[in-house]
């Protein structure tokens, strides 16, 4: 099992990582009825894409020994 996802009424769910014990929060967006208070299931959606780019570039930048440390990518998530 990779998470275990609860939810905790009021649209509010909490996501743990079972290897690691860390968990993420959601929300919904106060467009859509919750109070906006974290991520909302489809920023983590969007977030999570940016999130692998990432990682995939920085395993091709290791083995190719270029330093991409510090870089950023800015998400805009449009319903």
């Amino acid at each position: 099992m990779t998470s275990k996802v609860i939810y905790q009424q009021g649209l509010h769910t909490v996501a743990t990582h079972i290897r690691s014990g860390k968990s993420i929060e959601t929300d919904a967006p106060v467009d859509n009825n919750g109070k906006g208070e974290a991520f909302s299931p489809t920023d983590l959606m969007a977030t999570s894409l940016a999130s692998c780019m990432l990682t995939i570039m920085g395993l091709t930048a290791e083995k190719s020994d270029i330093d991409i440390d510090r870089t950023e990518v800015e998400v805009l998530k449009i319903m």
